[in-house]
C-alpha cells in the first residue's frame, strides 16, 4: 500500500507542477526538445559518424516544423523568431548532410515553413 500512496502523491505534484507552468514555457520547452534531437540526428553532436541519422532527423524536423507554425500566433513574436531560426539551422544542416539533398520545397518541414535554402 505504501508503494500505492507514494506514487498517488508524485502524480498529485507533477500535476499541480505543470499546472504552474503557462502554456508559451510548454511549447517552447517541447520545441527546444525537438530542436535539439534533430540537430543531433544531423550530425551536428559530439560523435556525427555514430549520431547522424537522417531518417529520423527529417521526422524530427517536420514535427518541429508544424508545431512552430501552428505555435506562432500563440506566443510572442519573441520566442518564435528564436524557434524559427533553429528550426531553419536544422533544416539546412540537413541539406547538407544528405548525400542526395531533396527539391526545394520538399525538405522536411518545407510543407510548413516554405522553401529553405
Amino acid at each position: 500500500m505504501a508503494v500505492s500512496t507514494n506514487y498517488d502523491e508524485e502524480t498529485a505534484q507533477a500535476t499541480r507542477d505543470i499546472a504552474d507552468v503557462g502554456a508559451v514555457e510548454i511549447i517552447t520547452t517541447a520545441a527546444v526538445h525537438l530542436l535539439s534531437a534533430a540537430a543531433v540526428k544531423c550530425g551536428l553532436a559530439d560523435d556525427p559518424i555514430a549520431q547522424t541519422d537522417l531518417d529520423e532527423a527529417r521526422k524530427l524536423i517536420t514535427a518541429l516544423a508544424g508545431l512552430v507554425t501552428a505555435a506562432a500566433p500563440e506566443i510572442s513574436d519573441m520566442h518564435a523568431r528564436s524557434l524559427r531560426d533553429g528550426l531553419r539551422s536544422v533544416q539546412l544542416a540537413f541539406r547538407e548532410a544528405s548525400t542526395i539533398p531533396d527539391p526545394i520545397g520538399e525538405g522536411p518541414g518545407e510543407k510548413y515553413t516554405g522553401p529553405v535554402n
